[in-house]
């Protein structure tokens, strides 16, 4: 078995596949106008590719890692964040123009519904760990809108911090954790009563929240500050547990799109200005280099094959 990165190059049209054994690009693979946000399949045979301001989705066989397919639509308008179903037949897709979700049907490559969420800059797809709900956050809202898988239904908005974009849902299903980039802060939200149950100031711009595996730990990079918020889920001082920064540590120029690998040892940074991909060692919570690959990555996505 071999583990992979894929990183997203937004502004020379490429992707990177980075050989995680050795730390080096094994290919470059060219795409649509601007990739901005990535998922793969759970079955990890397919790759989905938004290509925002060329308002298309790129396909990728992850098998020989060559683009089989484009999906387009009259209403892709900036077509951005990406989540797929727990059983891996539909991926949800927000387009942040349109203000609309898309499903689409993973064994056909076709677009199967397209629904509205009556928000401004819907931006983000976050599944919860069950796979019933879909969160996305709304930055011109300032809100979050709730789907219900499998009505494929809009059932509920509710308000968060200001400018909301990076959105996750603990393993534990029981809280949301979003990232507001206009208050610089984060929100702790039970997810049964939509109530924020903590707030903790982070750095500038936070575009992005990631989960380790095991839930210890939540990773939010700071566009502008050029860092990444360690968040130890479930901290223990003086008998209080409750989520904290623990650490903020220095990686590239703007911060992006944030990966762990399958047993969480590592994470990964991609760090859109600098050109290259900040690895985490999770034990030391450290950087312990740098990947170089493409102008401007952001979206990346971990495999295993």
């Amino acid at each position: 078995m071999h583990e992979y990165l894929i990183v997203l190059n937004k502004d020379e049209d490429t992707i990177s596949i980075v050989e995680l054994a050795t730390n080096e690009v094994v290919k470059t693979i060219d795409t649509d106008y601007n990739p901005h946000e990535v998922v793969v399949t759970p079955d990890g045979k397919k790759t989905y590719i938004t290509c925002s301001l060329g308002n298309k989705i790129n396909i990728m066989n992850n098998e020989t890692f060559e683009i089989v397919k484009t999906l387009e639509h009259p209403e892709f308008n900036f077509p951005h964040g990406l989540g797929v179903t727990n059983d891996g037949k539909k991926v949800f897709m927000a387009s942040t123009y349109s203000e609309k979700v898309f499903i689409i049907n993973s064994e056909t490559d076709e677009i199967e519904k397209v629904f509205p969420t009556y928000q401004k800059l819907s931006h983000m797809i976050s599944f919860s760990p069950d796979g019933k709900t879909v969160y996305v956050p709304n930055i011109g809202s300032d809100n979050m809108t709730v789907i219900d898988v499998e009505k494929e239904l809009v059932i509920n908005h509710f308000p968060v911090g200001k400018a909301p974009e990076g959105v996750a849902v603990h393993p534990n299903g029981e809280q949301l954790y979003v990232a507001n980039q206009g208050d610089n802060n984060l929100y702790v939200i039970n997810t049964e009563t939509f109530e924020v149950e903590h707030k903790r100031r982070i750095g500038e711009i936070p575009i992005r929240v990631v989960f380790s595996p095991d839930g210890k730990y939540a990773l939010i990079p700071n566009r502008e500050s050029g860092d990444l918020s360690i968040i130890d889920t479930a901290h223990k001082l003086k008998g209080n547990v409750r989520p904290w920064e623990v650490k903020r540590i220095r990686v590239g120029v703007w911060p992006g799109g944030t990966v762990f690998n399958e047993d969480g040892t590592l994470a990964y940074v991609a760090n859109n200005k600098t050109n290259d991909v900040s690895v985490i060692n999770m034990e030391t919570l450290k950087e312990d280099k740098r990947i170089d690959v493409g102008i401007h990555p952001d979206g990346m996505a971990y495999i295993k094959k």
